[in-house]
């Protein structure tokens, strides 16, 4: 039996936030620099734009995702991050709010 196993405590934490972005080739940019930054694992990413006017893309994480949905017409863009790790978590809520 292998003992040098880490076992990853069953948590989410989450970060959820408005920002007035609503460009999709600024947010994917963006984002993905951020997510880089915090050192997430990137394993996917999936986006669509609508018909009429809107966007959402998202991020499938080793760690869990990240989900944005666009708004344009109210000129906002909500974000999502979940994750099972609270630390690179931290980071990126701290790079945005830098």
């Amino acid at each position: 039996m292998n003992t040098d196993y880490k076992y990853i405590q069953a948590n989410i934490y989450n970060f959820q936030e408005w920002i007035s972005e609503t460009n999709p080739e600024v947010l994917k940019t963006n984002f993905e620099d951020l997510l880089e930054q915090s050192k997430f694992t990137l394993l996917a990413f999936n986006e669509h734009h609508f018909e009429q006017r809107g966007y959402t893309c998202f991020w499938l994480l080793g760690e869990s995702h990240l989900a944005v949905h666009t708004f344009p017409e109210s000129n906002k863009t909500y974000i999502e991050l979940s994750s099972c790790n609270q630390e690179k978590l931290n980071v990126f809520k701290n790079l945005m709010q830098a």
